[in-house]
């Protein structure tokens, strides 16, 4: 039985509900207004799950080259992430020129990228790969917009063009960031939907990715609206760091706990090809303090209980078996990309407990301890919409134990800022 979906442009109560032998209503939070851009997806014959690959800005940053890249290419093949499903490579800011070419159109930086752009997806499809660049929707990509970059090559103004050019790279993603301290909604609406229709017009089906929120202070735009109907995935936070939480606030540096408690009430927005995005993965990621194994576990486990894109960020030629381990595990992955595209939400408002409608009639439970102390967890059975202790149980996605229900409940013991995930059976 499909979970209904509410449609329309007004303000509506998003029911998130999962299915096993009765309908439960886990949790009922405002939906935020209308779908920016219609109800169909932005672009079409995309593939309808989530997007899975790995992105050079949480490592590299600007010290990004064509060699570099390459790299990282030959590390997805033969770490197994590529035939995981981890297929695109994105070359975020700065592989562009300083300045655009006699005939206005974008072209590669010399130093960094001699063989041109199109050498490099040519490299990445034959390999099985596919390929992404950035771009920013105002006048300057995000770093020339911070001063830490030269030039003024963003595509505003210049979105066919660009789009045309992208497509004749044959481009198979486009990440594309506001970029501006312009917080007019009507200017990035414009902004947005000029590139989204510049790739519509190319035939290719481009991966549109947009963060609205890039340069915008005290609000979050891809929080506030819904933008399904322009990209095919929206990022609703502000970026985030290897830390499990901030005090930041929304428009700073987020944690992951920051990040899946910003995301629980936009579960509704998600449907196949149209994703919220909680920005990359930060597995394998160095950072100051950084992650634990375990809150590393916690995120890739979150990250597939919203239906969210995974994004990979880190070093890929220098993994640990650790990383290996949790961005190649096969049952949280397969969560992640159930052809339902359901996202989950938290059961009875608990944000430690969250739960994913998946298949025909199948459940998903994560249990996150987000106490300092190792416990013991557990869900009723009752706000699962299940009864009866000897036909419930449940095996983790990490583990591979099996939990059988007990006094109404299901239970397991979870160490500190780690997550269980349970797939009923």
């Amino acid at each position: 039985m499909p979970i209904p979906r509410a449609r329309g442009t007004g303000r509506r109560l998003l029911c998130v509900v999962v299915v096993g032998l009765a309908v439960l209503v886990a949790g009922c939070t405002p939906d935020p207004p209308g779908r920016i851009g219609g109800d169909a997806v932005a672009v079409a014959d995309l593939p309808p799950t989530p997007p899975m690959g790995w992105n050079s800005w949480n490592t590299f940053g600007c010290n990004i080259t064509e060699q570099t890249v390459r790299g990282q290419a030959d590390a997805l093949v033969s770490s197994g992430l590529r035939d995981a499903g981890y297929r695109y490579v994105v070359v975020d800011d700065c592989w562009a020129a300083d300045q655009r070419a006699a005939d206005g159109s974008l072209q590669a930086d010399p130093a960094r990228f001699p063989s041109g752009m199109a050498a490099l997806g040519t490299y990445l499809h034959e390999r099985g790969l596919k390929f992404g660049v950035y771009s920013g929707a105002s006048e300057q990509t995000c770093t020339q917009f911070q001063g830490t970059h030269p030039g003024s090559t963003g595509s505003r103004g210049h979105e066919v063009q660009d789009a045309r050019t992208f497509a004749n790279w044959q481009v198979d993603y486009l990440k594309y960031d506001w970029c501006s301290s312009d917080s007019d909604h009507d200017h990035q609406v414009e902004a947005f939907t000029a590139m989204r229709d510049g790739i519509r017009d190319t035939g290719r089906p481009i991966l549109y990715s947009i963060n609205p929120n890039s340069g915008v202070s005290g609000s979050v735009p891809g929080t506030r609206y819904d933008w399904g109907g322009v990209a095919t995935m929206t990022r609703v936070t502000n970026d985030i760091t290897p830390q499990w939480s901030t005090d930041t606030g929304s428009s700073g540096a987020q944690g992951i706990t920051d990040i899946v408690n910003a995301i629980a009430p936009l579960a509704a927005r998600v449907r196949p090809s149209s994703y919220n995005d909680p920005d990359m993965l930060v597995v394998g990621v160095d950072g100051e303090p950084g992650l634990t194994v375990a809150e590393q576990r916690t995120q890739m486990s979150m990250w597939a209980m919203m239906a969210a894109p995974l994004m990979a960020g880190n070093d890929l030629t220098r993994m640990s078996q650790a990383t290996i381990d949790i961005l190649r595990n096969r049952a949280v992955l397969a969560i992640d990309q159930d052809q339902r595209v359901s996202a989950g939400a938290p059961v009875d408002n608990d944000p430690e407990i969250w739960a994913r409608a998946i298949g025909e009639k199948g459940i998903v439970v994560s249990l996150t301890n987000r106490q300092g102390h190792p416990r013991r967890m557990s869900v009723p059975l009752t706000s699962l919409g299940l009864v009866g202790d000897k036909t419930v149980s449940a095996v983790d996605a990490w583990t591979g134990r099996r939990y059988q229900a007990s006094g109404g409940r299901l239970s397991a013991d979870v160490g500190v800022h780690d997550t269980v995930v349970l797939q009923i059976a």
